[in-house]
């Protein structure tokens, strides 16, 4: 199975108190935090027409979301990308940008939307858009451009109360994920594990989350064992995930009481850290040492669509492209997540600007 490796990664900087939801979300919920104004350069080029000036550390226009075009900006996708992208929202609002709405319906709901329905002009996606779905939109006439915005850890979490799971191998992970019996017990995954009654949790198949789960652990099943396990399905939702497993009531000594496991993007394990254990896959934890050296094995790249034809059409949906990845990593690592390489920023950065003609 290919692992994602991340490359160098640097801290990002700013307070930001992460709002999980799931469903669909507006972004009037969330938060404003301080922010800093980039530099101009020594002799900016500016027009009004766009409400950029030129001169970023990327090669992209500097943005002022006060003299941004009018207009709408869809955005759909990703429950994982969803707290990024509030946060980034939160920054704009906050530098007098309007609001636009954001929904978390899953990657693959998300690219549905942008690919096939033609409704929304950004996609976030917790994985890379699939062949089918570019073809989906290029059917009507959009070709996607991916842009890289930052890393994930793919967090499998446990209680608490747990005392025996907090490390698993891939091969654990795939028999506790596949179990049909729903009198099933954690001696079933390793006969070394005491018999307590087991509890999966697992976002649906419209979730990048699942898909990048079902790459790693099942190399890509298909139908994904998950589907017929006895893992309860909580959607894009994952707060239900939060509050199954922290309050699965776990405890050593009584084998009566259930032990649930869930797995969900590292940003809704950091906002919940007090009530939930992240498992070491293969011996290595999720965190910043571990996604810094490349040696988490569940790390994955985090990403956002849009197509020429929709910036051409939207120049609102450029230049809010060009400040999220401006100002991205000021607020990734209070959110929960990791930035992206350098290089893979420039490359967005690259992209976005031969789509719009910055």
């Amino acid at each position: 199975m290919t692992k994602f490796r991340t490359t160098t990664l640097w801290a990002a900087v700013f307070a930001l108190a992460l709002t999980a939801c799931g469903g669909s979300e507006s972004n009037g919920n969330t938060t404003a935090v301080p922010v800093t104004t980039a530099a101009p350069s020594d002799q900016p080029a500016t027009s009004a027409d766009s409400g950029v000036t030129n001169g970023s550390a990327l090669g992209l226009p500097i943005i002022d979301p006060l003299d941004v075009p009018t207009g709408e900006v869809a955005i759909a996708g990703s429950s994982t990308v969803f707290p990024l992208s509030t946060a980034v929202m939160s920054l704009w609002e906050d530098e007098g940008g309007p609001g636009y709405p954001i929904d978390s319906i899953g990657s693959g709901g998300g690219f549905e939307r942008f690919c096939v329905e033609g409704a929304s002009d950004i996609s976030n996606a917790s994985r890379p858009i699939k062949d089918e779905e570019v073809t989906a939109c290029q059917a009507i006439g959009r070709e996607p451009i991916e842009i890289r915005v930052g890393t994930d850890a793919l967090s499998l979490v446990i209680s608490n109360g747990n005392y025996f799971a907090q490390e698993l191998t891939f091969e654990e992970i795939a028999i506790a994920f596949s179990l049909t019996n729903s009198d099933a017990t954690w001696a079933d995954v390793n006969p070394d594990f005491p018999a307590h009654p087991i509890q999966l949790f697992t976002p649906g198949s419209d979730s990048g989350t699942f898909d990048y789960f079902n790459e790693e652990v099942f190399d890509e099943a298909d139908p994904s064992p998950i589907l017929s396990s006895i893992a309860q399905i909580v959607g894009e939702d994952d707060n239900v995930t939060v509050q199954g497993v922290a309050g699965d009531g776990c405890t050593e000594g009584d084998l009566s009481t259930t032990c649930a496991i869930g797995y969900f993007g590292y940003a809704y394990y950091s906002e919940n850290a007090d009530v939930l254990q992240a498992v070491a896959v293969e011996g290595i934890s999720p965190g910043d040492d571990s996604v810094n050296e490349g040696t988490y094995p569940l790390a994955r790249p985090l990403f956002m669509y849009t197509a020429p034809s929709i910036v051409a059409e939207k120049p609102q949906v450029a230049s809010f492209i060009a400040f999220y990845l401006e100002r991205v990593d000021e607020v990734i690592g209070d959110v929960g997540y990791f930035p992206a390489p350098d290089e893979a920023l420039q490359e967005a950065a690259d992209k976005l600007a031969e789509a719009a003609g910055f």
